[in-house]
């Protein structure tokens, strides 16, 4: 008898017909596809660009491109994750048609997103009905807004594409800004607009800011673009402070949070400030954070002429904190202290608050780790259009992870916040079977899998929220 000296089971392989299926858990984002309206949105608002003849929907195959780049895909041939599975994604076009349609939508670009986009703003809107008090809109006030951050974000072109261009950090590529919806500390977030440019484009250029927050205004169930009102609150770093497009903002009647740069005459500015205006900062939990304070300094800057031509009502709150231990002093800084400052037109809030409201900013970037995890961190095609449309596609996936998490979850579960690669890890790759009873097709997931049990129970919560047929 031969013994085994290895550490895994000595195994022999071969291909066969059998029943099993790769991706099972992927059923989680075409059940919310279904369920949100999305799919059919998708089906009517792409009708347009079906040929008579044609086998393939476009609605279908921009659905299966954007599961796709949910279920990790980064390229247009990795629909072949999904096409060989048609028990569970039905029939998937070949890497012929889907090359072509998105060639066809990128032949008439700015149709193909609008009607893309309209498609996206009728399924979020049915996504965060179903979600009642868990959707990010649910019981939002002046005081307590829907948080939209903006920022931009750097893309290597590997190869020369259309419209590549150096960036201001020695690459080469494109550098979109992206628009981003909070779900706050329950959950994580939905991108709403994206706006590719060129790697040369300005980190603060007002016109393209502006363009950005317009589309994103347009995505907001039950909100008037026009006159959004206090109860939107735009959040941006350093790059969004200009004068034009602050102003704009204000016009628009938001509330706005906004990295502000400090004049050179900071630090004459800051010793007159008396140590007794000073107010202690928090940290995350919003306990005290030992040796950060925050204070204004309105009054201080009009007083010098140092906000002529902002908005009225704009407050500015200055943060100090000694660098960390080891940490090289910066130019900028003031006898031993690090300043930074952000402006914003909310009037009530204890200063700690609106601070800590605006350091969570830094969510935004990992909305934006996650969208490069799905599919953002390389523009696969040539030309500037088509890699629109990609983008597009890829908020598409980004929201449809975001919705299954939103309604097949629980609020309480650690699965409400995980980022892709866990998502994939855990459940969308789970192994299955498909069995066929009747007319009832039947997934059964590995019952020893990890979270076999989230698949079952979160497929259930989507299945009850369909409507009836």
């Amino acid at each position: 008898m031969k013994k085994t000296t290895g550490f895994y089971p000595l195994v022999h392989v071969d291909a066969a017909p059998v029943v099993a299926v790769g991706s099972a858990g992927g059923v989680l984002l075409t059940t919310t596809a279904e369920v949100t309206g999305l799919a059919g949105g998708l089906g009517e608002a792409l009708s347009s660009w079906r040929k008579p003849t044609a086998v393939h929907h476009p609605g279908k195959v921009v659905t299966d491109l954007s599961i796709t780049l949910a279920l990790g895909g980064d390229c247009l041939a990795d629909a072949a994750l999904v096409r060989a599975e048609p028990g569970l994604y039905g029939k998937v076009g070949s890497e012929a048609t889907v090359s072509r349609m998105i060639t066809a939508l990128a032949a008439d670009a700015d149709k193909a997103l609008t009607a893309i986009a309209g498609a996206r703003r009728a399924a979020r809107a049915t996504a965060w009905g179903l979600a009642g008090d868990r959707a990010p809109n649910h019981g939002v006030t002046a005081d307590h807004p829907l948080i939209v951050d903006l920022d931009a974000t750097l893309i290597t072109a590997h190869s020369d594409k259309q419209d590549a261009a150096p960036t201001f950090k020695k690459g080469f590529g494109f550098h979109p800004l992206c628009a981003f919806v909070d779900h706050g500390p329950a959950g994580t977030g939905e991108p709403l607009a994206m706006q590719l440019r060129p790697g040369n484009a300005g980190s603060n250029t007002a016109a393209d800011h502006i363009a950005v927050t317009r589309d994103a205004l347009k995505q907001l169930p039950g909100i008037n673009p026009a006159r959004p009102g206090r109860k939107i609150l735009i959040r941006t770093a350093g790059g969004g402070v200009t004068k034009e497009y602050v102003n704009w903002r204000a016009n628009k009647g938001v509330s706005y949070s906004i990295g502000y740069t400090l004049p050179v005459a900071t630090p004459d500015i800051y010793r007159i400030i008396p140590e007794t205006a000073w107010q202690p900062a928090v940290d995350a939990d919003r306990e005290l954070r030992d040796g950060a304070e925050v204070v204004e300094v309105t009054d201080l800057l009009a007083y010098h002429g140092l906000l002529t031509g902002w908005p009225d009502g704009m407050r500015v709150v200055v943060r100090r904190e000694r660098p960390h231990p080891g940490a090289q002093l910066r130019f900028e800084d003031v006898d031993g202290y690090r300043l930074t400052a952000f402006a914003t037109n909310t009037i009530r809030g204890q200063l700690a608050d609106l601070e800590l409201r605006h350091r969570r900013r830094a969510r935004c970037e990992d909305r934006i780790r996650i969208s490069k995890d799905t599919g953002l961190a390389n523009l696969p095609l040539h030309s500037f259009d088509q890699n629109q449309i990609w983008c597009a596609l890829v908020m598409l996936a980004v929201e449809l992870t975001a919705w299954t998490q939103l309604l097949a979850f629980d609020a309480s579960h650690h699965a409400r916040r995980w980022e892709p690669k866990k998502l994939r890890y855990y459940l969308f790759t789970i192994p299955a079977t498909i069995a066929r009873h009747g007319r009832r097709i039947l997934l059964h997931v590995k019952e020893t899998a990890p979270h076999a049990d989230l698949v079952t129970t979160g497929w259930e919560r989507l299945h009850h929220l369909a409507a009836p047929t």
